[in-house]
């Protein structure tokens, strides 16, 4: 299975999971009369159509490259994460906003069984973050790992919601708004965990060196290559799940260019084959004397 075909898939499972979950807390919390738990099914919500938006941008960051965009449309998979991270801020906007408003508003205390769902929740959305991650490192997908994240913080937000429960059940009358006060914590966490998946998108778009374990890699495979004495600048962009790769090779400064030429091609063949994550490498060859200097 390709790298696309796994992360479109790990994407399908997040939006029928957080469909699934959204109808279920809101109806938990509707009769449950538990807020924490609403605000748990507005971030499910908002989940559902981040991750729609997910595999819009795994399926146009896939196109081919064309005459417009000679690199490819990879660079679509980081601008989906920060729409994403945009959802997931005005969920975590939306909750806060419902939490102050309730904890100055008299109600009832949440019913016990709520807990019974939250526990659930809990555990499968754990399971969901690390099944989703595993696959967003796989398919080296930015997009893919801002939708693994979306099930871990629905999963702390879940547990801020059963210590909140769990606080107004046992204290009784008077901490009511302790699940509410939960809710807002949990709104808290959604936006730093927002901060979290737009850092390396960020990173993403703006070329940053973030790549220092696969140039090593890239390093090691080119010394194998007969001809290539050794490397110099490597310099690496990512675009959705591939790797632009820029080389520099060091040949013997003694031969021909066809020579120099025929290394060029097979040191490109052998990265493209030992690390399939690569997609556009371009070798420039550096002549280096006996000495051992380059010229």
């Amino acid at each position: 299975m390709t790298n696309h075909k796994t992360a479109v898939r790990a994407t399908w499972f997040s939006i029928a999971g957080n469909t699934l979950l959204a109808i279920i807390k809101g109806l938990a919390g509707i009769f449950g009369n538990s807020y924490a738990l609403i605000a748990d099914a507005i971030e499910s919500t908002a989940d559902v159509f981040s991750s729609f938006l997910v595999l819009f941008g795994l399926k146009y960051s896939n196109k081919p490259a064309d005459e417009n965009h000679p690199y490819g449309h990879g660079r679509a998979e980081p601008l989906i994460t920060f729409l994403v991270v945009g959802f997931l801020i005005t969920s975590a906007t939306i909750i806060a906003y419902e939490s102050i408003q309730n904890i100055g508003t008299p109600h009832g205390l949440p019913k016990p069984w709520t807990l019974i769902i939250l526990g659930v929740i809990i555990v499968w959305k754990e399971l969901s973050f690390r099944l989703v991650m595993k696959k967003s490192i796989e398919t080296h997908s930015s997009s893919l790992r801002a939708d693994a994240w979306h099930h871990r913080s629905d999963a702390i937000t879940s547990i801020a919601a059963f210590i909140g429960i769990s606080v107004a059940l046992i204290m009784g009358k008077g901490y009511e708004t302790a699940d509410d006060w939960a809710a807002l914590f949990a709104s808290g966490f959604i936006l730093y965990n927002s901060y979290l998946i737009f850092r390396p998108a960020l990173g993403e778009i703006m070329d940053e060196n973030l790549f220092e374990d696969l140039i090593q890699q890239i390093r090691d495979v080119a010394i194998k290559v007969p001809g290539v004495s050794g490397t110099e600048k490597c310099y690496i962009r990512k675009a959705g799940m591939q790797y632009h790769v820029d080389l520099h090779a060091l040949v013997s400064a003694n031969i021909t260019v066809r020579q120099g030429h025929d290394i060029s091609h097979a040191l490109k063949d052998t990265l493209l084959k030992e690390l399939p994550q690569l997609n556009n490498i371009l070798i420039h060859i550096e002549p280096k004397d006996l000495d051992g200097s380059s010229l």
